[in-house]
């Protein structure tokens, strides 16, 4: 297990971003020029590719002789990459997507553009306000929300059936099924999951923390303090501890990525994800061997029968909470946009951040899953099973503490250490204390 400490990412975090500041605004590039090329840094898959199609065609057509050249970002690894990038007018990128739990350390620490003048614009108060004000700085914006993805719960209907199982309706009915399926193993697949539930997944496992009334830090006076051995933590952790043991075999040493992938192979009965992961749900007796990016007719019409097959074996419903109706307290996953200060292209990059929160981009996030940066185009979700469980989820979910060094702590991959830690069998309470102590070091 490798972590880096806080001298390698910390020692270079804040000194290095206020450094940002000084030089910030760019030029006064509008599309005059006629010949710019501005760069958009994606992180993950979250956005399709008809998205970033759309954005690209629609940005060039309204800035004649302007290119936009979308790169993506894997989120592992993110902020020490940005943290090179954002200080450099070589390597910066012109308009950054990033973490919702990253934007406090970036923002205090001057790395982006204030676009205040902007948001009445982009939505106003119809904006995630969360978002908006984990992206603030007192009454200044400088990152706006980007979308929001809330995890709901999907399962095989087949293996539920199968183990006589019902949907739960409770936290504690939740466990209780993820361990009969576990035990029982209805398909007899190898290595079988009741809940596919990686060692270091952590953005999973902090909703029995949440759910539990406990939290990962506290602000303690003008000091934040790990708060993962108050008695409400430690019993959210007790039944993640349980779900380790006796719920999945996932790896101890992975995290959340692409949990679809062994619930395809008849290795899980359930997963979280948000619920654009419908998407991704491939079952061997649906899929109809057809290329996803097949265009004609038959292709098509091949493809919309697969997906309804996967839908129809397939289930989806919101984390419950610890009462019967009521939804856990998930993490609100998600992500905020941004303009870097050192950016050279600053009119451009607004043009296509206009373009990011227009009606049409923005009904299209949601078409696709994803609840928009602008709620009022939430509706476009639609009524089905995915777009209630998705707003199900989100109406109780919750961000990561808003310390101004909290993406410090998700760069050294605390949480990551900690839960594969606790995966493990450690004692809850010593491994607690010990992650407690390099939370409250790295936010001080």
């Amino acid at each position: 297990m490798k972590r880096v400490r806080r001298g390698g990412l910390a020692a270079l975090s804040v000194g290095m971003l206020l450094a940002v500041a000084a030089c910030g605004g760019g030029e006064d590039d509008a599309a005059a020029s006629g010949d710019e090329e501005i760069t958009l840094w994606l992180a993950g898959s979250d956005t399709p590719q008809e998205l970033r199609d759309y954005l690209v065609e629609t940005f060039e057509a309204q800035n004649e002789g302007a290119t936009l050249v979308i790169e993506e970002q894997d989120w592992n690894g993110l902020v020490p990459r940005l943290q090179t990038a954002l200080a450099s007018e070589d390597q910066t990128p012109d308009l950054v997507e990033i973490g919702n739990t990253q934007s406090p350390t970036f923002t205090n620490a001057g790395a982006f553009t204030d676009i205040s003048d902007m948001v009445g614009d982009l939505g106003g108060d119809d904006l995630l306000q969360g978002f908006v004000e984990a992206g603030s700085v007192d009454s200044t914006v400088y990152a706006v929300p980007y979308y929001s993805g809330a995890r709901a719960v999907f399962y095989r209907k087949d293996l539920f059936q199968a183990a006589g199982i019902q949907v739960p309706t409770t936290l504690e009915e939740f466990g209780a099924a993820a361990k009969a399926l576990q035990a029982a193993n209805p398909g007899g697949a190898p290595n079988f999951s009741g809940f596919w539930f990686p060692g270091q997944d952590w953005y999973n496992g902090i909703a029995w923390i949440y759910s539990a009334g406990g939290d990962l830090a506290e602000k303690d006076g003008d000091q934040w303090v790990g708060a993962l051995s108050s008695p409400e933590s430690q019993e959210g952790l007790a039944a993640v501890q349980d779900l380790f043991a006796n719920a999945t075999t996932a790896p101890r040493d992975a995290d959340s990525a692409e949990p679809w992938i062994p619930f395809n192979n008849g290795e899980a009965a359930m997963f979280s994800a948000p619920t654009w992961a419908r998407w991704s749900i491939d079952l061997p007796e649906c899929n109809k061997g057809v290329d996803p990016e097949d265009e004609s007719e038959a292709g098509k019409a091949l493809l919309a029968e697969q997906q309804a097959c996967n839908e129809e074996k397939t289930g989806i419903f919101p984390l419950p909470g610890n009462a019967a109706g009521e939804p856990a307290t998930v993490f609100a996953g998600g992500s905020n946009i941004a303009i870097p200060a050192k950016s050279q292209n600053q009119d451009l990059a607004k043009s296509l951040l206009e373009i990011i929160f227009s009606e049409e981009y923005q009904t299209m996030l949601a078409e696709n899953g994803l609840i928009p940066g602008n709620s009022s185009y939430a509706d476009a979700l639609g009524d089905d099973v995915y777009a209630q469980a998705a707003l199900a989820a989100a109406l109780d979910a919750k961000l990561t503490p808003p310390a101004e060094r909290w993406a410090e702590v998700e760069g050294d991959r605390i949480l990551e250490d900690f839960f594969q830690e606790i995966a493990g069998g450690a004692d809850l309470a010593e491994a607690s204390a010990r992650a407690d102590q390099l939370i409250t070091e790295t936010l001080n």
